[in-house]
């Protein structure tokens, strides 16, 4: 086992609060390459996959955003999260979806039918507040996601 694939590099207490503020939300936890492929490797209808992160740029702007975008009308058909520094595995995976773009955490990617068709990198986010990262992912789903059927 190289010094890379050991444990992850926070402790559980510490990420669990910032994992549960994306789930209490319905957003799906993928922890697992496994999880990752299921989902995009699927490569049918949208997909937004969040890279959760423990830096301030993702307490701050990161998650209050995308828990702002989640109240929008017209939404990706499954909201994924994996956690950067916590499920290496699962990250990596995910990020093997993401052609054309380097890593960073966070990072949100919106996929349709396994393209990604939008990006916010940590640059996006951190010079951005909430409602800024909100108003970028709305505006995606406007444009790549379905909208919601009428009753």
């Amino acid at each position: 086992m190289s010094l890379f694939n050991m444990a992850p590099q926070y402790p559980v207490e510490l990420t669990e609060p910032m994992r549960r503020e994306l789930t209490q939300l319905g957003v799906e936890d993928l922890r697992t390459p496994d999880a990752v492929d299921a989902v995009l490797g699927a490569k049918q209808g949208t997909v937004l996959v969040v890279v959760n992160s423990v830096c301030g740029c993702a307490a701050g702007n990161a998650r209050p955003g995308v828990a702002r975008a989640l109240q929008h009308p017209v939404l990706p058909d499954r909201i994924v999260t994996v956690f950067a520094g916590v499920d290496r595995d699962a990250v990596a995976r995910a990020r093997s979806y993401f052609t054309g773009y380097q890593p960073s955490s966070p990072q949100i990617a919106l996929l349709k039918d396994g393209k990604v068709v939008f990006m916010l990198e940590r640059s996006n986010i951190e010079g951005n507040d909430a409602a800024g990262v909100a108003r970028a992912l709305t505006a995606a789903f406007d444009q790549y996601c379905s909208a919601p059927a009428q009753s």
